[in-house]
């Protein structure tokens, strides 16, 4: 008995510390800056391809036989992850060196998460019902034209605050523009 109230005692007092330590620079850029990679398509380009064309996946008791994602499923995919990710960013503590960063990336997925949970579960709907394209092709112009502009300017402004926050922690990035 002694042994199992030490060892719980040791285990508490590890997950106690651990989670009492700050997060690294990267970590904080990580979360912030790099995970904006999987949202940059928003309201453009890059997620209408990722709609037209889903990914497949294995069907269900299969090895070897796929079909195509729902596009329900892909929009789900997209706010799962900027759910999970807003967590994880809240969940960080700002300081005034991580201010910046952690606004913008906030303020970021916070913009785009009631657009995927409205009108791309909407666009989704349409694809995944056998919608005429027309119809489809309208929608996604009426997403593009009213978050595009909006999204483009938040997003620059993550990208700058994270060119200077890796530059000031000396985080190696390719940033690929």
């Amino acid at each position: 008995m002694k042994k199992f109230i030490f060892f719980a005692f040791a285990l508490s007092a590890v997950i106690l510390f651990s989670g009492c330590e700050d997060a690294t620079p990267e970590r904080y850029f990580d979360l912030a800056v790099l995970n904006s990679n999987l949202i940059v398509g928003f309201a453009n380009d890059g997620f209408q391809r990722e709609l037209d064309q889903p990914s497949v996946m294995l069907v269900e008791g299969s090895r070897d036989s796929s079909r195509p994602m729902k596009r329900k499923d892909v929009v789900d995919d997209k706010i799962r992850f900027v759910e999970g990710n807003l967590t994880k960013l809240k969940d960080l503590k700002e300081t005034t060196d991580t201010k910046d960063i952690l606004h913008a990336s906030i303020q970021l997925h916070e913009f785009i998460l009631p657009v995927y949970r409205n009108e791309y579960q909407s666009l989704a709907s349409m694809y995944d019902d056998g919608a005429h394209n027309d119809s489809i092709r309208t929608a996604a112009a009426a997403i593009h034209d009213k978050y595009s502009a909006d999204f483009e300017e938040k997003y620059n402004n993550l990208i700058n605050s994270g060119k200077n926050f890796a530059t000031k922690h000396k985080i190696t990035v390719n940033w690929g523009r």
